[in-house]
């Protein structure tokens, strides 16, 4: 593979979008905020874009604070101009309030949704590999000991829910496993390197017959609470769940039961909620779990795969390409 393939493929998870003439937004300076940082701003220059501080003339903002997001709706407040806006993660669960308040007549957002999916990936394939080698309690050994044996990841049945930039890559990184992928998401479109492409409203057809459940779907009112003890009590006693997603996919409480009698095998999990989870929170001494801290992508993983996302959106937003992430106010992702 040579030098830049990863970063392209990640730009590619996402499927371009082109947008009608009469919605394209108007070009002009694009404000970096709220503390620019070089490698973004010259991104927007690499895709021959204006960098400028905030004024009536911005066009164009490129958002890098996800915990600052009524900051932001501050400046759309006061620069009603604004017709382009790029989010820093794929999930854009923090701005959805603001989205919606913008559905009709608001900028054009867009997200980094597929940009961040290779690391992310990376990581569910090592927490799910952890698990089923019984390394968590392996590492905290102190003493050599024969029990319990590890399960092996070929050919197992696993659940993917959630068809993004993340599902597709981790597709990738399982068919050397051999395993049987059921795909869960919204649509029935079946998606390549499934076995099987199911609805959401299916979930619990598929939840018994799973050794291992990733969950890589995007939060919404609709996603909040998707795994909890219900999807738990269909799940065999010998299955794993990974989630890579965000925290209220899976209800905290609900888990920390389940692991507690044994309901399910094991879980690993980079988002919980509340996050980030405090000292003494149950999870942290639950039987056979993981807890990674929001690690799956950091900031040294993520920073080139976002500025080059930055780079692809700044020439569509000068209409030289077409806007990549693009995100549906009223779905929320």
């Amino acid at each position: 593979m040579s030098a830049g393939t990863p970063r392209h493929q990640a730009v590619l998870a996402e499927a371009p979008t082109a947008l009608p003439a009469g919605e394209r937004p108007t070009p002009g300076p694009i404000a970096v905020l709220p503390e620019p940082r070089d490698v973004f701003v010259a991104a927007v220059e690499a895709g021959g874009g204006t960098v400028a501080p905030l004024s009536a003339e911005t066009r164009g903002v490129v958002w890098l604070d996800y915990q600052r997001a009524a900051e932001l709706s501050d400046v759309l407040a006061a620069h009603p101009q604004i017709e382009w806006v790029q989010l820093p993660w794929a999930g854009v669960d923090a701005f959805a309030e603001l989205m919606r308040g913008t559905a009709h007549g608001g900028p054009l957002w867009t997200s980094a949704k597929g940009a961040f999916a290779q690391p992310v990936a990376e990581h569910a394939l090592a927490l799910s590999l952890a698990l089923l080698r019984f390394l968590p309690r392996r590492i905290r050994a102190q003493s050599w000991n024969a029990a319990p044996d590890g399960v092996s990841l070929y050919g197992l049945r696993v659940v993917i829910i959630g068809a993004g930039g993340i599902a597709l890559e981790l597709m990738r990184l399982l068919a050397a496993f051999r395993a049987e992928i059921t795909v869960v998401r919204r649509s029935d479109t079946p998606v390549p390197g499934a076995a099987r492409t199911v609805t959401s409203d299916r979930l619990h057809d598929v939840l018994p017959e799973a050794d291992l459940v990733i969950v890589a779907a995007a939060l919404t009112d609709g996603t909040r609470d998707l795994i909890a003890a219900p999807e738990f009590q269909l799940m065999p006693s010998t299955a794993y769940l990974v989630n890579v997603a965000r925290g209220g996919l899976v209800n905290t409480d609900d888990l920390v039961h389940a692991l507690a009698v044994g309901t399910i095998a094991g879980a690993a999990v980079d988002v919980t909620v509340p996050e980030p989870l405090p000292d003494g929170h149950p999870l942290w001494v639950a039987p056979n779990v993981i807890i990674t801290p929001h690690m799956a992508d950091t900031p040294t993983m993520t920073a080139p795969l976002l500025a080059e996302r930055i780079s692809v959106n700044t020439r569509a937003f000068l209409g030289d390409a077409r806007f990549v992430g693009v995100v549906d106010p009223a779905r929320g992702y």
